[in-house]
């Protein structure tokens, strides 16, 4: 059996194998293994700027669409995270999003206004607990829509929103922090250009980006047959949810999940396995 690689452009390819497989799943894992001899150096061509977490957050807005709150919403999973990665501190994190929404569908000045989101939380058994009045966040994690970043119309918007909230948030004494979204399942292609354009946004604004579309690739690269997407092929399955929950507690803190006895539910092995793919995609990108 003979693996062709074969470069259609910088960043477009594909591979081919020369005759047919009997057992798919080996078959996928060598056509895997092939792409990887380019997908890895390729997928994101703009290195970061801004490599180094800062100031650990304490208190997380996470603003988005249902990208965010599938599977009981990924700052759920991230909160469970974080209690145990970084040894019982307090992380308080709250969600905002609307299904579908760009950056341009959330008025990011109501969301952070003082006494408005965050204000009171709820604990125990639905114990209500407010919090210290004024600023509530000191973060803010946003996303655009799943493809407005490369997509030839919105693609202007993004840029434009991204800058504009970024001055929003810096007003208010908080810091903006980009979540780099993953290729539809589908549509692998669109990993490297989410890439760039969120890298390229986080220069610009001197923002953090959380690799999570690179993430996905790698986990995908590495094992095919753990499925990372709902039936849609757009949505993160409970495996994909943590996964990005897992990269966003490494971007954010400079610490290795590996270890971590959270499992979101996994069986143990695929959670060890996307603790390490989460590590190592993190360590990647900031080393560009």
């Amino acid at each position: 059996m003979e693996c062709v690689l074969k470069l259609k452009q910088p960043i477009h390819f594909y591979c081919e194998v020369a005759k047919p497989m009997t057992v798919p799943l080996l078959a996928k894992r060598l056509f895997a293994a092939c792409v990887l001899t380019v997908s890895m150096a390729s997928m994101a061509e703009v290195a970061p700027v801004r490599t180094e977490p800062g100031v650990i957050p304490k208190a997380i807005l996470w603003v988005g669409h249902s990208f965010f709150y599938y599977n009981n919403s990924m700052h759920n999973h991230f909160t469970q995270i974080a209690r145990e990665g970084l040894s019982g501190q307090s992380v308080r994190s709250t969600s905002v999003t609307i299904g579908g929404a760009g950056l341009d569908w959330h008025d990011m000045e109501s969301l952070l206004r003082p006494e408005g989101i965050g204000r009171y939380s709820f604990v125990g058994d639905n114990e209500i607990v407010f919090n210290k009045s004024g600023k509530q966040f000191d973060s803010v994690i946003m996303m655009d829509c799943s493809q407005c970043p490369i997509h030839p119309q919105l693609q202007p918007i993004f840029h434009e929103y991204a800058k504009k909230h970024a001055q929003t948030i810096g007003r208010n004494g908080m810091r903006p922090i980009l979540f780099m979204t993953w290729a539809y399942k589908d549509k692998p292609i669109m990993t490297a250009p989410l890439a760039d354009e969120y890298t390229k946004v986080g220069n610009e604004i001197d923002a953090l980006v959380i690799p999570a579309g690179l993430a996905f690739a790698r986990s995908i690269v590495k094992r095919p047959d753990l499925e990372l997407y709902q039936s849609d092929k757009r949505h993160p399955s409970l495996a994909g949810t943590y996964l990005a929950a897992l990269t966003t507690f490494a971007a954010l803190y400079g610490k290795s999940p590996e270890g971590i006895q959270y499992d979101a539910g996994l069986p143990k092995e695929t959670a060890r396995f996307l603790q390490q793919i989460a590590w190592e995609s993190t360590q990647a990108y900031f080393k560009h």
